[in-house]
């Protein structure tokens, strides 16, 4: 069997990992083309360039490197089929993969394309499904509820978990170690800070998480905070953290984070992925975000069609989670409903139990995600 497989940024090189491992057990011997990280380079995949190439191809970036972008998506398509491979797959980074997958079309009708991480179209922007399945055959969603989307828009989907249920954890030894490492308490509560991965959203929400936290403070005195970053914002978050009036702990090693996170008491998010991790690791938690005026009118006033940003409670089918969104996102409503989750035993009880109903739904306990994507595509060439 031939592959062509493309991720185009870290977290879809880490899916592409577990997805060739698993098509590895399930069927032996399979010759891979395509591009990616180090995650798939550790199963077999010799990159034709490197994936940073694109994953610093954001929104920002796309017009200086508008010609290089294209260049590389036509020398990719003419790659995938001069292999003739028996399916392309391709692992979100829509605006680079998809465009591939339609030029490579073009040459090679027949050309079968599976691609992983469904489009949020149950959110916002669902023209989305109809314009991916002119080039997509079958997809590999993440969320439970997702593939009734894909279906009604022409194409096969299957949920085949999500890739957190698989993500390493902190032992409870390795969260008291690092209580002790920074001389917090086995009682003292302590705090997550996550205010966003990217420059914008840190600069947005950091001023106001920081105010939030310190009026908790001044309910929880003996509280201590830890602020998780990543390499992309590290620097910004150190200069910043600096200057407030109790510094927080900042970690960025994986291993750190992973024991913070088990550590922690409670958590004050941004919206995004993060709420499942925190969910993955049973931490009570409170969800802010904001924007600019005009991205906040158009995405939630005219755009979106939930009335929750966060995935825990779309996943549990609860509103269990609290919110504060672009206007509501106000540092003292942020630090009462803090105070609410860490001190009282209902509201905790009822983060948890929808904490507990979503990774059951997200495939928590079953086989890992990689092997049942794998499954699936497998399942999906032997119909077509």
């Amino acid at each position: 069997m031939k592959l062509f497989v493309i991720a185009g940024e870290a977290s879809g090189d880490k899916l592409g990992g577990a997805l060739m491992e698993g098509l590895a057990k399930l069927a032996p011997g399979i010759e891979w083309q395509g591009i990616g990280g180090p995650e798939m380079a550790a199963q077999g995949l010799d990159s034709r360039i490197a994936m940073e190439e694109l994953s610093v191809m954001g929104l920002m970036e796309v017009v200086p490197k508008y010609r290089h972008l294209k260049r590389r998506i036509a020398e990719t398509a003419q790659a995938v089929v001069e292999m003739r491979p028996d399916a392309l797959i391709t692992i979100d980074s829509p605006d680079f993969c998809l465009r591939v997958a339609r030029l490579a079309r073009e040459q090679h009708p027949d050309l079968k394309v599976v691609h992983y991480v469904a489009p949020s179209v149950w959110a916002w922007r669902p023209g989305r499904a109809a314009k991916m399945a002119q080039v997509v055959d079958h997809v590999l969603a993440v969320l439970p509820f997702e593939p009734p989307y894909m279906q009604a828009a022409g194409m096969s989907c299957d949920f085949v978990g999500h890739p957190v249920v698989a993500e390493q954890r902190a032992s409870a030894a390795e969260a008291a170690a690092f209580r002790e490492t920074h001389m917090i308490g086995p009682d003292q509560p302590l705090a997550l800070c996550l205010p966003g991965s990217r420059a914008g959203e840190v600069k947005r929400l950091g001023k106001r998480f920081d105010e939030a936290l310190m009026q908790l403070r001044d309910r929880e005195p003996g509280l201590r905070v830890v602020l998780p970053t990543v390499r992309g914002v590290a620097p910004m978050v150190r200069e910043m953290s600096a200057r407030w009036p109790i510094a927080p702990i900042v970690v960025e090693q994986p291993a750190d984070k992973r024991a913070a996170f088990a550590a922690a008491n409670v958590a004050l998010a941004a919206s995004g992925t993060v709420s499942l991790e925190l969910a993955a690791n049973r931490v009570p938690m409170v969800i802010a975000y904001d924007a600019s005026f005009l991205t906040w009118h158009l995405i939630w006033n005219l755009m979106m069609k939930v009335d929750t940003v966060t995935l825990v409670n779309l996943v549990s089918d609860t509103r269990a989670i609290p919110e504060f969104l672009g206007p509501d996102c106000k540092p003292r409503a942020i630090s009462r409903k803090l105070l609410q989750v860490l001190e009282q035993d209902d509201a905790r009880a009822e983060q948890f139990a929808a904490m507990e109903l979503t990774m059951e739904r997200l495939g928590e306990g079953g086989d890992p995600p990689g092997l049942r994507a794998a499954r699936s595509v497998l399942e999906f060439l032997q119909k077509t």
